[in-house]
């Protein structure tokens, strides 16, 4: 932002909305219309900066028309809603009018920074509730709405673009974002990237570890894949080429990384928050299940940056062995006060707004006491780049929540339950992946944050209902049920297996909620959507859109395509954590169950990387592939016995000490 209008503009807002969300009561209704009228005029006034637009172009007033639009669509609902409930929401002309333009603006400012797949899904989704559901048959069959009611339940009620994500983007995601914008200003980003390379750059593949490393810092603060991968990645993707790593491999590496950061406590981007809000799963809950398998997947990344570096014979890094870790730590340890102060909120019950509103402004005390204080001009362009960075995700939030608002008034996520039940025949792994292959094909259009909303919106009750089988096939078994469940069974000819197949999805919620622990339901329901919130992110990585790799090859200088299948390979703890998730404790479980799980997947991924790789700590050949397929197998396998853990772990170490072995050097191997 280069006006000073358009930054003082900016500040002004952000502060309305720090106030609104830590000190004042205002209505969550108007709030929204407040933040998506402020964004999209703020999109609007940040496009009159472009260097070729003039005072005489028709885009630039077009522009401040747009703008001016933006602010009377917010301004018309916050005056005249209580007009319209006087009317018994009958609508007059101003209503279809103000209706129908804040439905435009969505659609036009979604394009502009999202692309044309959203605005073409949001005006396929009205034109389906309003005419085309009757032209379709089957399960996806709906009469249709009047055009009245379709737009009062999108622009004046809390269930459409108004509604769940839009209020979440005013609070949650907004204040986050400016925390994370006021550290990056304070310096934390080289911290980070300096802490990294002191606890990773002496070994072995070190440029890449650090790349690991850092990323994961840097994204369990910004939460965003993309910023995450331009920000650390030119500094980390050209210490890995002169280290020896292809570019190809380098990007990869960044681009995997920086996914991952998306998925690390404590600020997992905007999709954490929405997890949290539909599950009604406090947040603190919802980052502590999640620091194990994140863990895991970085450890997958950092097995096939090992794995590369022996294959190409790299020798450990000199990066980190001019600066000791005690002397980054000694010059940057006020960066980890706005953390703990994060996490202490959060921690001791404070709603993650309030936790998110003074981490930040620790983050401005912290400065103080360190050789850089953040002055004024500090704070005011932290603020500002915060604001900026937050239009197009503020823009997607709210608009997709007409896409979730057709979904739940025409049932088309029963449906769509239906459908996969159908296909999957119960089967909890096929299902698994058909919201893979779901996500990747809403992903090729769609941002994370809004693939995530829509496969959860669409799959969530499904997974979490057959995540829950077992445990209530094994409850119904039981001889002392409650007489009305009894009596339901008995419907099914007392056959427990039978019921659980054919009866309605809503009874089976009532039987659960009677017969397991809320413990054990929460878990499992954090379970179906942290799966859909993994699967989700794998856009980033897949191709052929995937717009962390594109973003990381043009730093490194690879081809686009190839960066991304080799992006693809590192990240495949996004596809192999979930089924943790479902067939494992490593959500649901005590902490020892959790921890136990980790400890046997740990070596288990390493074997399966190793076998991807074709190479361990040397190649592989035909036996020593089929031994690690084996060890990787018994290892990953959760439900088998702990023997068979044991088994595989055994296996695996002596595959490594026989390649470490002098006799190894003697047998020929095939190359990888």
């Amino acid at each position: 932002m280069t006006s000073p209008l358009l930054r003082w503009a900016a500040l002004l807002f952000a502060l309305f909305h720090i106030y609104c969300n830590v000190f004042a009561s205002i209505s969550e209704l108007w709030l929204a219309a407040i933040h998506f009228g402020g964004f999209v005029a703020i999109c609007a006034l940040l496009d009159n900066e472009a260097p070729e637009l003039t005072h005489r172009s028709p885009r630039y007033w077009l522009n401040i028309a747009l703008a001016a639009l933006a602010v009377a669509s917010a301004g018309y609902l916050i005056a005249f809603e209580n007009a319209l409930y006087a009317r018994e929401t009958e609508y007059i002309a101003s209503d279809y009018v103000f209706s129908i333009v804040a439905i435009a603006l969505a659609v036009e400012f979604t394009r502009r920074t999202t692309g044309w797949f959203l605005p073409l899904l949001i005006v396929l989704s009205l034109c389906y509730v309003l005419f085309l559901g009757r032209y379709v048959s089957g399960v996806f069959a709906f009469p249709g709405l009047n055009l009245e009611t379709v737009l009062y339940r999108s622009y004046f009620t809390s269930e459409g673009m108004f509604g769940l994500t839009a209020r979440i983007s005013s609070s949650f995601v907004f204040l986050f974002i400016i925390f994370g914008s006021f550290l990056l200003k304070s310096g934390a980003g080289d911290f980070i990237v300096r802490l990294a390379q002191c606890l990773a750059g002496r070994f072995t593949g070190g440029a890449g570890l650090v790349a690991v490393l850092g990323s994961g810092l840097m994204g369990s603060v910004s939460g965003s894949a993309v910023a995450n991968t331009v920000s650390t990645g030119v500094i980390t993707i050209p210490l890995m080429r002169r280290s020896g790593f292809s570019p190809r491999f380098a990007a990869g590496v960044e681009a995997a990384s920086s996914t991952g950061g998306a998925l690390m406590p404590p600020v997992m981007g905007a999709g954490a928050f929405l997890l949290a809000s539909y599950t009604q799963i406090p947040y603190l809950t919802v980052i502590g299940a999640s620091m194990l398998p994140a863990l895991l997947y970085f450890l997958t990344v950092c097995y096939f940056v090992r794995i590369e570096a022996k294959r190409l014979g790299l020798a450990p890094s000199a990066a980190g062995k001019s600066e000791s870790v005690s002397a980054v730590l000694r010059q940057g340890w006020h960066f980890l006060i706005p953390i703990a102060t994060l996490l202490g909120f959060l921690v001791s019950g404070r709603t993650p707004t309030t936790a998110a509103a003074f981490a930040t402004l620790s983050v401005v005390l912290a400065s103080w006491i360190s050789p850089k204080p953040m002055g004024l001009a500090d704070v005011f362009a932290a603020i500002v780049d915060g604001v900026k960075a937050m239009v197009a995700t503020a823009l997607l939030l709210v608009s997709v929540g007409i896409i979730i608002n057709v979904v739940i008034t025409t049932g088309l996520g029963n449906a769509f339950s239906l459908m996969i039940a159908e296909w999957a025949q119960g089967s909890l792994l096929i299902t698994i992946a058909l919201v893979a292959l779901a996500s990747l094909v809403l992903g090729m259009g769609l941002p994370v944050t809004a693939s995530y909303i829509v496969l959860a919106t669409l799959s969530a009750p499904l997974l979490f209902d057959l995540i829950s089988q077992a445990q209530l096939l094994e409850a119904l078994q039981a001889p002392d049920l409650p007489s009305n469940v009894a009596a339901t069974l008995g419907l099914f000819g007392g056959d427990a297996a039978l019921a659980l197949q054919q009866m309605p999805l809503e009874m089976k919620q009532l039987i659960r909620a009677e017969l397991l622990p809320a413990e054990l339901l929460l878990g499992m329901l954090l379970s179906a959507h942290l799966i859909i919130f993994w699967l989700s992110q794998d856009s980033n990585v897949t191709p052929p859109v995937c717009l962390v790799s594109f973003a990381a090859a043009g730093i490194a200088g690879a081809r686009p395509l190839a960066t991304g299948f080799t992006s693809w390979k590192i990240a495949k703890g996004l596809y192999l954590v979930p089924l943790l998730f479902a067939y494992s404790p490593l959500i649901t479980g005590s902490w020892a169950e959790r921890l136990e799980v980790f400890a046997w997947v740990c070596p288990g991924l390493y074997a399966l990387a190793g076998l991807l790789q074709w190479h361990l700590e040397k190649p592989l050949n035909a036996i020593s592939a089929a031994l690690l397929a084996l060890s990787a197998a018994l290892l990953l396998w959760t439900p088998l016995p702990i023997y068979a853990h044991a088994a595989g772990a055994a296996l695996l170490a002596t595959l490594v000490a026989w390649q470490h072995s002098p006799a190894s050097n003697r047998r020929k191997t095939i190359p990888a």
